[in-house]
């Protein structure tokens, strides 16, 4: 059944935006109210793809751990601490590993059981397996921070995620989110030249599917915190280079974006 309503908002005022895949058959609706772009997920999903190899958060110069570091480093600027701190998807450990060392309370919630073993074999920092989703956890209003890094975009009820970690969250405590920035210059740019047939969809196989099936600019995601009983304290844009890093922290034109919301009281 073709999409039809915003898996947002709700509107069904939806336009087609763009596509992708074997011979453009995926497509992505935006959505005019809350301007969410929507994948048709009548065509399936692919997670698979972002499966990772475990590299040791101790491992400072790998890229893994570049990356978890700038994360720790806003975080650690932003949010007073210690604090208490759930990490969900929390792929290596790498700020779980960080913040431990800085004094901070930490607890890792992984779908991978591989993951979480390798996790606590190599720190010591248990690590909970399973959907945070569907499971019914024993600490809510317990964690003074949640973060949730490149998941939300993966998730179709982004408002179901959202008010899941607000119930985590202590009154005033605070979510760290990292996702894609759909509306950054260099993604329209892309979705531009695909529109006018001067970027191939040819490389794509007939079983390519996306991991994503919602992609959000600064807009729709403050439409999610409001929805979510957030307040948006901080939204900036990041690269993983040095040099364009320090500008898109300025300028809100990076493909990736990393925001700090604030539980409503």
């Amino acid at each position: 059944m073709p999409l039809t309503h915003c898996r947002l908002c709700n509107s069904a005022d939806l336009h087609f935006d763009f596509a992708e895949g074997y011979r453009s058959r995926l497509k992505y609706y935006r959505c005019h109210n809350c301007r969410l772009v929507n994948y048709d997920l009548d065509h399936g999903l692919d997670q698979s793809q972002y499966t990772e190899v475990y590299v040791s958060p101790t491992l400072v110069e790998n890229k893994r751990n570049v990356e978890g570091t700038a994360t720790w480093q806003f975080l650690h600027r932003h949010v007073p601490g210690p604090a208490k701190l759930m990490d969900i998807g929390c792929g290596n450990g790498c700020i779980l590993y960080l913040a431990r060392e800085h004094g901070w309370e930490v607890r890792g919630l992984e779908l991978s059981a591989d993951a979480a073993r390798a996790i606590a074999a190599d720190t010591g920092i248990e690590v909970d397996v399973g959907n945070f989703l569907k499971m019914n956890l024993d600490d809510s209003a317990n964690y003074d921070v949640v973060i949730l890094r490149h998941v939300l975009e993966h998730l179709p009820d982004s408002v179901g995620a959202l008010r899941q970690i607000n119930a985590l969250l202590r009154p005033g405590g605070y979510a760290l989110l990292e996702f894609p920035n759909i509306d950054a210059p260099a993604l329209k740019f892309k979705r531009a030249m695909k529109k006018l047939g001067l970027r191939s969809n040819t490389k794509y196989p007939p079983e390519w599917r996306p991991g994503h099936c919602n992609e959000f600019c600064r807009y729709s995601f403050n439409y999610l915190a409001r929805e979510s009983d957030f307040a948006l304290e901080i939204w900036q844009t990041y690269s993983s280079k040095p040099t364009l890093n320090a500008i898109y922290n300025r300028l809100p034109i990076g493909t990736k974006a990393r925001v700090l919301l604030r539980k409503n009281a």
